[in-house]
């Protein structure tokens, strides 16, 4: 359906054709398209793809039948409004259904989050895979609210549910040589149309420091707002790295694999001027084509809301151990 915007491709160093962030579809134009949609199935006036699309979303959009059950960890419950549920799964990164904002919602219904296995390798004296609800009864489920900032300068606040990324790793065994951790996500691109575009190199990779990996607030993650999480939010296992910029918190895990060297990730690969490996939030080191000393709230879109301040490491302080020394305006 022609919507009237034209997206400008363009493209990376390395000669993919890259939309970048900040150049995806905004908020208020998606959702008056999907209005438009609704209006015209109401009025009979839809054609057949226009019904299946909003089928598509409809499906993707609706909370999810399987409650997943977890104690609050007040040590983690942040006190500040709640994105709503209905924000948190209709505005998503996730190239892999699409780069449009309200691609992944529309087209993650093709995921299928059952059979799944995650296999753990490398730089482990306990190599494995575990099949999904294996890995989901590790360890005791949790549930923290935390806030997630986008690298586009948007932000949320979500409740999720996982526990700390530090009980996997312990099972795992690291070796002495495990200095970093490679996150790998599904490639299919019959499960995952946007794979059939080179926006990115897939599958899509990203990685931490094992320090960083280590870190209480490091979160293998399986659900949010009491459910099992959407397909389009990273189901059925993702992490959720609170302290750096979105893209960190890799979504629908097959690979975990401990590594000497330090992983090739997706958008460093894409445009390494732009997205560093640490990635962490840092008001005072600007996108080469945008600011990040401000961020939007999602949910808080009124044409004079004053954007928030963005907080060094997201507010998170508790880790700037981790990078004492760093100058961290050249390891971005």
């Amino acid at each position: 359906m022609h919507t009237g915007v034209i997206m400008l491709i363009k493209r990376s160093p390395n000669g993919i054709d890259l939309p970048y962030p900040s150049e995806i579809t905004p908020r208020e134009i998606y959702e008056s398209r999907r209005d438009f949609i609704r209006q015209l199935a109401v009025g009979s006036i839809a054609s057949g793809a226009l019904l299946e699309l909003a089928g598509r979303e409809a499906y993707a959009q609706t909370p999810g039948a399987t409650k997943l059950a977890a104690a609050a960890n007040p040590a983690y419950m942040l006190i500040e409004k709640k994105t709503a549920y209905k924000d948190a799964t209709t505005y998503n990164n996730f190239y892999e259904f699409g780069t449009d904002k309200a691609e992944p919602a529309q087209n993650a219904g093709t995921l299928k989050t059952r059979p799944w296995s995650i296999s753990i390798e490398g730089e482990v004296k306990k190599p494995m895979t575990l099949d999904i609800d294996s890995l989901m009864k590790l360890a005791p489920m949790e549930e923290r609210v935390y806030r997630l900032r986008c690298v586009e300068g948007w932000s949320m606040v979500i409740p999720w549910i996982g526990y700390s990324l530090s009980n996997l790793i312990k099972k795992a065994e690291p070796t002495g040589n495990a200095k970093f951790i490679e996150f790998v996500t599904l490639e299919d691109k019959k499960q995952m149309p946007g794979q059939r575009r080179a926006v990115l190199e897939w599958p899509y990779v990203e990685g931490l420091r094992m320090d960083e990996a280590n870190h209480p607030l490091a979160l293998l993650t399986f659900g949010m707002y009491g459910e099992v999480l959407p397909n389009q939010n990273g189901a059925p296992v993702r992490i959720i790295v609170p302290w750096k910029y979105g893209f960190k918190s890799v979504k629908s895990i097959v690979k975990i694999r401990f590594s000497k060297e330090q992983p090739k990730t997706a958008w460093n690969l894409a445009a390494a001027n732009e997205y560093g490996f640490y990635s962490n939030v840092n008001p005072d080191v600007d996108h080469p084509r945008w600011s990040q000393a401000t961020e939007r709230r999602i949910g808080e879109d009124g044409i004079f809301t004053k954007k928030r301040k963005t907080l060094m490491f997201n507010g998170y302080n508790e880790v700037a151990p981790l990078y004492a020394g760093m100058d961290l305006k050249k390891f971005y």
